[in-house]
């Protein structure tokens, strides 16, 4: 299995989103861990897909 580019590591108040081959933080600060979001990042890599479930994802912020 090949190793993932994109994880979920947990941060105090949450979960922000690594880039292991870029060493550095993707994205914004989540509360609940967003695993579809991941998934989509580490897989097919749609854009309009992943543009969806970022505002899905900062509207549960507000």
């Amino acid at each position: 299995m090949a190793r993932r580019r994109y994880v979920a590591r947990g941060v105090p108040g949450g979960y922000r989103i690594w880039d292991t081959k870029g060493r550095h933080w993707w994205g914004d600060h989540y509360e609940l861990c967003p695993d579809d979001l991941l998934a989509e990042l580490n897989g097919a890599k749609d854009a309009a897909k992943i543009t969806a479930l970022l505002k899905r994802h900062r509207a549960q912020k507000r």
